[in-house]
């Protein structure tokens, strides 16, 4: 018999009596009835887990498929009567233009570890909302109360492309960069109060003081980095295992334990006139001196993305330098005037006419095979005829990246944090690029040993017939006869520099080389709206509780709680064990005064009254 009773305001009683039951159940009913809840309790147990797995796993897909699905609708154009997008607007004030761009964003989703997710507004023929003029702010130097007049038409551009009832809420942001830094400050500061007091007289845009600056060049690479990171989407934390990960020490908070976190990327940018790196550093560096710790800070930018300054999940530590006369162009004007004014001299001392002739060029080894080229300096030229030596190439140009004997120092002898190699990757921008896909026709993936065998073939080969090959149309549809003549030099920089100035190891395998991001050249200026709008998801969060904050808590709680439910689960299933037990302890009880009665009544005796509970 299995009697359950309880007493509540209600109270009730049931009973079962297994009269009629087979004698093998009669004697295991207890045990069977026990092991069916354990069984049942197990079972619902692990329903529960396998559930809850396959919904966050499913829903961590439909992130990762809904962020594919993102990139893909970019290029959809921008719904400007949906009233809960944003805009931003970012003018790009270069040396040689000026370029407006108009970005657009969803409201904030309400969690505070997410960023913005902001991207670039296209217009009904789903064109990006881009617009570019000439010349650059920086001629203006000379007479500032024009250059108002002179940015004028972009911002047209972007009022009429942004809806008329955004404006008052669209933050505008003009962000002047190498043109205007070679200006003296007053010139600077002459520019930038022409355009703060005469653009909110004719604009109804959020332009405040701090809206219009002259940025530095550690700025503009921070804003790269950012902007390709963003993209790649290495800002979005999970605990998905297949992603790369990374320890991290956050700035500022040396006593606390690391974090781990997405693996963010590097950037390499090789120009015509420039090089640049930055990459994310993300352990405390230290310095072999004082004037190491000391030029180092201009070389580290400390900053968080996040909505909230207390928080440390987006805060970040990236070096970026830049190093002019890096460049391609530069470099092979550089090489050219060194070769120049060597040969100049060994024909004085010599008494030798070597490349003052067609006759009697310099065999330059950094030129395809029986390439002609011709120097011009001072009235006086130089002939030159390729020997297509890519290891002799490689070998002149060493001395030009100006290394020294110092440790952590790149290019230049400039200072330069440790890569954690076995853990990183870089991405190889414009010449990486074109020297690895217009003519070698193997950008993405950098592999040393392959790129060094092409840019010796190449450059082995007779220029008549790469000239014959660029006829046939083998080469990118890009790639002009400058690419095919200076091919061989620059890939012997782009690998000098990589391996020799930022000393990359020839193994490295984590190098893509790249002209877009997911088909789509990315700005800087992305990763300068994003660090400026960085607060703006604190509006939407505050919003967002005080429309609903029962809501908010439901969804939390069944979100970020659940495994409160599997802690009452356990809970209320040992309480129905321990009540079990008492059962049997009773019953077992019952069985023996049951027991003692029937004596009783056998020797004809009247049963003893049993004491009980009142």
């Amino acid at each position: 018999r299995i009697s359950i009773s309880c007493l509540l305001p209600a109270s009730w009683h049931f009973s079962i009596s297994p009269v009629g039951c087979p004698r093998i159940l009669n004697t295991t009913l207890r045990q069977i009835l026990v092991i069916g809840i354990l069984v049942a309790a197990v079972s619902l147990l692990y329903y529960s887990l396998v559930v809850i797995r396959n919904k966050y796993g499913r829903a961590y897909r439909d992130k990762r498929f809904h962020r594919y699905l993102a990139r893909v609708t970019d290029t959809e154009a921008t719904d400007t009567n949906n009233p809960n997008l944003n805009y931003g607007i970012v003018v790009d004030c270069g040396s040689s233009g000026s370029r407006i761009f108009v970005y657009c964003w969803p409201r904030h989703n309400g969690n505070p570890h997410d960023l913005l997710d902001i991207k670039q507004m296209r217009d009904k023929n789903r064109k990006p909302v881009v617009m570019k003029i000439k010349p650059g702010i920086s001629e203006f130097a000379s007479s500032p109360e024009k250059v108002s007049d002179y940015i004028s038409p972009l911002l047209s551009f972007a009022a009429e492309h942004v809806p008329r009832v955004k404006h008052k809420e669209t933050p505008l942001y003009i962000l002047c960069t190498a043109g205007m830094r070679i200006l003296p400050e007053s010139q600077q500061k002459a520019i930038l109060e022409d355009l703060l007091t005469d653009i909110p007289v004719h604009f109804d845009f959020l332009f405040s003081d701090s809206h219009a600056e002259v940025i530095s060049g550690k700025q503009e690479g921070v804003y790269a980095w950012i902007g390709i990171n963003f993209v790649l989407g290495r800002f979005e934390h999970t605990d998905d295992e297949d992603e790369a990960i990374v320890e991290v020490h956050v700035p500022g908070s040396e006593n606390k334990e690391a974090i781990f976190r997405k693996r963010t990327v590097g950037i390499l940018d090789m120009g015509g006139v420039s090089t640049q790196i930055a990459y994310e550093v993300p352990k405390t560096v230290s310095f072999a001196s004082s004037q190491q710790e000391e030029v180092a800070k201009n070389l580290l930018a400390e900053f968080n993305l996040g909505c909230d300054a207390h928080q440390t999940e987006h805060v970040y530590r990236v070096y970026v330098a830049t190093f002019l006369g890096f460049g391609g162009n530069a470099a092979r004007q550089r090489y050219e005037d060194s070769l120049f004014t060597s040969t100049a001299l060994k024909n004085r001392l010599l008494g030798k006419q070597t490349g003052m002739t067609s006759d009697s060029p310099y065999l330059d080894p950094c030129l395809p095979l029986d390439a002609q080229d011709e120097i011009q300096q001072n009235g006086q030229t130089m002939y030159l005829r390729g020997t297509g030596d890519f290891n002799l190439c490689r070998e002149i140009i060493q001395p030009f990246m100006n290394k020294t004997n110092e440790t952590q120092t790149s290019l230049n002898g400039v200072y330069q944090p440790a890569v954690h190699f076995q853990n990183s990757e870089f991405y190889g921008f414009s010449e990486f690029y074109y020297c690895t896909e217009d003519v070698l026709r193997m950008g993405g993936d950098y592999n040393a040993a392959k790129f060094i065998k092409a840019a010796k073939d190449y450059c082995a080969t007779k220029w008549s017939v790469l000239r014959e090959r660029f006829d046939r149309g083998l080469y990118a549809s890009h790639a002009d006869l400058h690419r095919l003549k200076y091919q061989c030099f620059k890939s012997a920089w782009m690998y000098e520099v990589f391996h020799s100035g930022f000393s990359f190891p020839v193994s490295y395998s984590n190098l893509k080389t790249a002209l877009q991001v997911y088909d789509k050249e990315v700005q800087w200026t992305l990763g300068a709206i994003l660090y400026r709008t960085r607060f703006l998801p604190l509006r939407d969060i505050q919003q967002e509780n005080f429309r609903g904050s029962h809501s908010h808590w439901r969804s939390f709680s069944f979100v970020y709680n659940h495994y409160l439910f599997f802690v009452c689960f356990l809970i209320v299933l040992l309480s129905i064990l321990l009540y079990l037990l008492r059962l049997r302890r009773i019953h077992r009880r019952m069985l023996r005064n049951s027991s003692s009665a029937s004596l009783w009544i056998e020797e004809g005796l009247p049963p003893q009254k049993i004491a009980g509970p009142l």
